[in-house]
């Protein structure tokens, strides 16, 4: 059985400056977007919290949207996952803490007021969540324990809920520390989430809790996550250089990291225009995409450096034409069974899934594309300019001067 017919013949080459002029214009497109509208950084990389909710009641992504929008958290991201049964919800807020920097202020003074000269450290970071972090000395002899009821009361006499105070004693049994969580957007969205549930005060009940897990994500450590998976993607194209420019030739190593540019680009356009969440999640597609793509470039390259050597006499885009001709059927075979693996995630996921099988739907797409009508004609380019390959067609020339 042949789906795709046997070495067809149609001329890939006779389109390539059209193709490369239409890509071109589509890649500058997605940069002036990328400027002027950006990526929707997603808490992995922005920072903030994710919290995982549960309810006991059918309720709208809209529902969520609003009961979180009344806690005073504004454009909050919200996904509906998993079955309909399970009336399970992701929700994104860019805040890790409400305590305001007044309020902050005030505590630090309580503090310092209700442990006097007992208090060795004192420390309040917003980006770290909802939470007071005090060291003490221990008292005159090192080892008596601060007074947790009156922290607690010296926090809210500023209208700053506190949740629990946690006291540990230092390693070298000189001091303790103090870890004072307060009331914060768990405990405030929880309240917003009881009432959208029907369920008011029943939260005291772990059973009965909306809010089943939620996740903190400073700015530092996201800039630091964002910049990490920038420099996962450049190495990877590095490498990918190095490869083919030892592989086969420099001539082409040029083509195929050019093909892996113009590939990232138009998924990050997908991003960009879609206004999905660009997150971990979507560095992971950069870089698979990066692999599949000079993966079928691979091939390609490899059947046009026999073909140099098979079809001696003809020139270089006769050349590249057959090459690209008689690997199609391998290119659409491997691009269709692995489209087909994600045409299932696109029907039945959801959520960051869905995110990432819509992505690498586009980058498989653009990948086949790029080893066809971006790495080819740039390869054919250089060979044009430097003219490495001439004797291919001066031989042909010798050949009829000879029979004739």
């Amino acid at each position: 059985m042949e789906l795709i017919k046997h070495n067809p013949n149609i001329d890939f080459i006779k389109y390539r400056k059209v193709a490369v002029f239409g890509s071109l214009a589509v890649n500058l497109f997605v940069l002036i977007l990328l400027v002027v509208r950006g990526l929707n950084m997603g808490v992995d990389f922005a920072g903030g919290s994710e919290l995982e909710a549960h309810f006991t009641k059918s309720v709208t992504a809209t529902d969520v949207r609003k009961a979180v929008e009344s806690a005073g958290f504004k454009e909050p991201q919200v996904q509906e996952y998993g079955s309909p049964e399970e009336h399970a919800f992701l929700i994104r807020i860019g805040k890790l803490s409400i305590v305001t920097p007044e309020q902050a202020t005030q505590v630090e003074s309580a503090v310092k007021s209700a442990l006097g000269a007992d208090l060795a450290d004192y420390r309040f970071d917003p980006d770290q969540g909802d939470k007071f972090e005090v060291k003490t000395k221990g008292g005159a002899d090192g080892k008596s324990a601060p007074d947790d009821k009156a922290l607690r009361a010296a926090i809210e006499g500023h209208g700053v809920g506190v949740m629990g105070v946690n006291v540990t004693r230092e390693p070298n049994g000189q001091g303790f520390d103090v870890e004072i969580s307060t009331s914060g957007v768990a405990t405030k969205l929880e309240a917003a989430f009881q009432k959208l549930n029907g369920t008011d005060g029943a939260s005291a009940n772990p059973a009965n809790e909306v809010i089943r897990r939620i996740d903190y994500v400073g700015p530092q450590v996201g800039k630091e996550l964002r910049n990490r998976g920038i420099m996962a993607v450049i190495y990877a194209m590095v490498s990918i250089l190095l490869y083919v420019f030892f592989r086969f030739d420099f001539r082409f190593a040029p083509g195929g990291v050019v093909a892996l540019v113009h590939d990232v680009i138009v998924v990050l356009g997908y991003y960009v225009i879609s206004h999905r969440e660009f997150n971990l999640i979507a560095v992971s597609v950069l870089l698979t995409i990066v692999g599949y793509s000079i993966n079928d470039t691979i091939v390609v390259y490899d059947r046009i450096r026999e073909n140099m050597a098979k079809l001696r006499g003809k020139d270089f885009p006769t050349i590249i034409n057959v090459s690209i001709n008689e690997t199609l059927s391998r290119t659409i075979l491997t691009s269709g069974a692995t489209a087909l693996s994600l045409i299932g995630l696109l029907f039945f996921s959801v959520g960051s899934i869905w995110d990432f099988a819509m992505a690498m739907m586009v980058g498989i797409i653009t990948g086949t594309y790029s080893s066809i009508y971006i790495a080819s004609p740039v390869t054919i380019w250089l060979e044009e300019q430097f003219g490495r390959h001439s004797h291919l067609t001066g031989s042909s020339g010798n050949q009829k001067t000879a029979a004739a």
